[in-house]
């Protein structure tokens, strides 16, 4: 049996008989062996099971509950449990305006979220203070308060646009390092001096 490998050619390979006898072990003793990356399966289980702790406050709230509901269905991409409670969830989706009284409650729920935790703003409101920037009482966007690691603009957008918006979240948690090295929380750290 030839071993191929993508990067290097079977030939520069310094020890091929090491390799073939592995092989021909394993073959022998009817093993099956899947070598992979453990980073990539954990993160493949964490961006495809997201609970959203939803916060809204206004029309994009009416807009999410449409992703629930038959026609958009967001079970179909791991959104499904949406939770009432930030103990639950994994990410905090921010929809709707958010006016300085309920930015220390916001803040306290996003706090209580376990680590690693995720912002999504969705709506003009949340992202730049919607057509209420100018207004003493709202916030200039949720990133004032918490770190937004995804931004759904549209006033109020789309469920496919939200869909989008949540698949780049799932996105963003593939790649990220789940053992050691330089990984997410090091580098909140280093950006909010936490």
């Amino acid at each position: 049996m030839e071993v191929k490998i993508k990067s290097m050619k079977y030939e520069d390979f310094k020890d091929n008989e090491y390799i073939e006898q592995l092989i021909s072990e394993l073959k022998a003793s009817n093993t099956n062996v899947v070598v992979g990356c453990l980073d990539e399966v954990i993160n493949w289980g964490r961006s495809n099971s997201l609970w959203p702790l939803t916060f809204a406050t206004s029309c994009c709230g009416i807009e999410f509950m449409s992703l629930g509901a038959a026609r958009y269905d967001m079970a179909r991409f791991g959104f499904e449990v949406a939770r009432a409670s930030p103990r639950q969830a994994d990410f905090v989706m921010v929809a709707g305006t958010i006016v300085h009284r309920m930015a220390p409650v916001l803040k306290r729920l996003y706090d209580q979220l376990a680590e690693p935790k995720y912002v999504v703003a969705v709506g003009g409101c949340a992202v730049s203070g919607g057509p209420f920037k100018n207004s003493y009482h709202v916030l200039k966007g949720v990133d004032e308060i918490l770190p937004v690691d995804v931004y759904i603009p549209g006033c109020p957008p789309r469920p496919e646009a939200m869909f989008y918006g949540l698949m780049q979240l799932q996105r963003k948690v593939k790649v990220e390092k789940f053992f050691g090295g330089v990984n997410r929380q090091e580098k909140r750290e280093k950006v909010f001096g936490k």
